[in-house]
């Protein structure tokens, strides 16, 4: 989540913590957090929302800046955005966001200070638009689910954090709940723990007991599977770092095994994505590059021997069979009468150009 402080300086954006449990609340400077793990559009969000702070407020900056001339100027923000775009190469979100502020940044003045404030308007923008689509895909997801499950409410499973302490505010995949729940429709849900990094214990479940929401529960990753042969679930809904044009559909490592168990037990899966992480370049998930993390992330979690290996991908791809549909904030991607995903015609009804990207 992030927001602007009250008696602070206006330029000054606040992250909310996320990477420690949730006993106690507070913020740190945005500059300091692309590397860790946060949610694909808070990524997006934090890497222009950091930039704008450096070059307005970091006074190092400020003065490497001053005797720049137009170009040099654009080129020496050119070369913080490419640094920015090495942090997490997964999320797709990320380099759409930097490509936003290029075409920015091609349309100012040619001046240091206006640049400056053209990244700062676009951020803040993009921080508004993050909020408002994020409500759109939550009652759009609400309204896709209702209708394929045909019930007045629905008990729901998720996996990762997607609500509002991953992007800007109210979230994607938990923001369908949110919206199912302001209708009085959301019977339960169930988050998956998430290991190894308990994005779901420690984030999701925080929110599912913030928000009040009806039989909220928490699960053993390992535990789906039972829960819905012997409890019954009737949707699936998660978060995505990139869909491919084929509807392969990178997320949060566990979101693969969940898919294939409610397929088993006839239970649909939703993907909840901004329009920017929809990525028409590739054909499929077998292109897209898995961040891998350190092993000391399942040594200190699972309390295994220091010396054990371990093979840490942050991300899996599920294959777009396992997808009953894509929810984005311009509609709903399903499945042709054949099974496949139309992702790029879908971008192209929806874009003024063929790129992935909201203008």
């Amino acid at each position: 989540m992030v927001g602007y402080p009250q008696n602070a300086d206006s330029r000054f954006v606040l992250i909310l913590v996320t990477i420690h449990m949730l006993h106690q609340l507070f913020y740190i400077d945005p500059t300091s957090i692309l590397r860790r793990r946060i949610g694909a559009p808070l990524i997006a969000l934090v890497a222009c929302l950091g930039l704008a702070i450096d070059i307005n407020c970091n006074e190092k900056t400020k003065g490497e800046m001053a005797d720049l001339d137009g170009a040099k100027a654009k080129d020496f923000i050119q070369k913080k955005m490419d640094y920015l775009a090495t942090s997490r190469p997964t999320a797709v979100n990320l380099f759409n966001a930097l490509e936003e502020v290029n075409e920015i940044l091609d349309k100012a003045e040619a001046t240091p200070s206006a640049y400056c404030k053209a990244v700062i308007h676009h951020a803040e923008f993009m921080l508004e638009r993050d909020i408002s689509d994020n409500k759109s895909i939550g009652n759009k997801g609400a309204d896709a689910i209702l209708k394929k499950t045909g019930k007045e409410t629905v008990r729901l499973v998720t996996i990762c954090n997607t609500g509002s302490l991953a992007t800007a505010g109210y979230g994607t995949a938990l923001g369908v709940a949110r919206a199912l729940q302001e209708r009085s429709a959301l019977a339960s849900i169930h988050a998956l723990e998430t290991r190894p990094y308990n994005q779901g214990s420690r984030l999701t479940a925080f929110e599912i007991l913030e928000e009040n929401m009806p039989n909220g529960t928490l699960i053993c990753d390992s535990a789906a599977a039972a829960l819905m042969k012997t409890k019954g679930v009737d949707a699936v809904v998660v978060g995505a770092d990139r869909v491919c044009a084929n509807g392969d559909t990178a997320n949060k490592i566990g979101t693969y095994n969940l898919s294939i168990v409610a397929a088993a037990h006839n239970v649909p899966v939703y993907v909840a994505s901004p329009f920017t992480t929809l990525d028409t370049s590739l054909e499929s998930g077998d292109l897209i590059e898995i961040e891998e993390r350190p092993a000391s992330e399942i040594i200190e979690s699972g309390k295994a021997p220091a010396k054990m290996p371990c093979w840490n991908p942050a991300f899996d791809v599920t294959p777009a069979k396992y997808i009953s549909g894509i929810i984005t904030e311009k509609g709903v991607i399903v499945p042709s009468e054949n099974g496949t995903f139309d992702v790029p015609g879908f971008v192209e009804a929806h874009s003024s150009n063929k790129k992935a990207k909201i203008q």
